[in-house]
């Protein structure tokens, strides 16, 4: 089972993905500010966020999610929405630890061609501040 810090560090990280590709997000689990996004369909999402009219679904997976029975079930569900009015297809980010990333994208694979459109995997690890890069902030620092 997986702790509420984890979970949280999960989105932290998927957050920044959407934000590297210029997303905005609208909502978000365990956010501060920003409210939590509503269920789509009977199914949880972590993050719903915008590109300019393009509308994207983040979903992030840990070792008990990928376990389940109805995870491609759900999976093809989110990755086929399309919004309400415009009836543009709505993304799905996929973020999972680095462990389980070949064995989402063997499954994912398995899907329908224009699902598999729809879904962007990410690999969910933290990145490491280069010491180079510390040690010139720490210079600075102290140099009057």
């Amino acid at each position: 089972m997986i702790n509420e810090e984890d979970k949280r560090k999960q989105i932290d990280l998927l957050v920044e993905e959407f934000w590297k590709l210029g997303y905005l997000t609208v909502s978000r689990k365990f956010g501060t500010y920003l409210p939590e996004p509503q269920n789509v369909g009977k199914y949880s999402v972590d993050i719903v966020a915008r590109y300019n009219k393009n509308y994207a679904i983040g979903l992030t997976l840990n070792d008990d999610e990928l376990h389940r029975e109805d995870i491609m079930e759900e999976i093809n569900f989110l990755a086929s929405r399309k919004t309400k009015f415009t009836n543009k297809r709505v993304m799905l980010f996929l973020g999972v630890g680095p462990d389980h990333f070949q064995k989402m994208r063997i499954l994912i694979s398995s899907l329908d061609v224009n699902v598999r459109k729809n879904i962007k995997l990410f690999n969910l690890s933290e990145r490491q501040i280069s010491t180079r890069h510390l040690s010139k902030y720490q210079t600075r620092l102290f140099v009057s």
